[in-house]
């Protein structure tokens, strides 16, 4: 979405909206089988750490050891949700 300056570059901005439509619908999917709290915070997680990760490989972010520890006890309680959920 920041490549995209506002909406306003046309290839950014359609890789964008695939992206997001693809995340809402791999999100319904994920619904069929886990409970919609579980669903949504994994969703979340996903995406924050989807993030996360294109910040430092595309946009050159800082990986510094904080946010990578910070990243894997996102990633822990995404693992943990999924596993309490049955």
């Amino acid at each position: 979405m920041k490549q995209s300056h506002g909406f306003t570059r046309i290839a950014p901005s359609i890789v964008t909206a695939v992206a997001m439509l693809a995340s809402v619908g791999l999100l319904a999917i994920s619904m069929r089988s886990l409970p919609l709290g579980t669903a949504y915070a994994v969703w979340t997680g996903i995406g924050a750490l989807g993030a996360f990760v294109v910040g430092i490989i595309v946009l050159g972010e800082q990986a510094t050891s904080a946010r990578i520890i910070a990243a894997i006890l996102i990633l822990s309680g995404l693992a943990l949700m999924k596993l309490g959920s049955g």
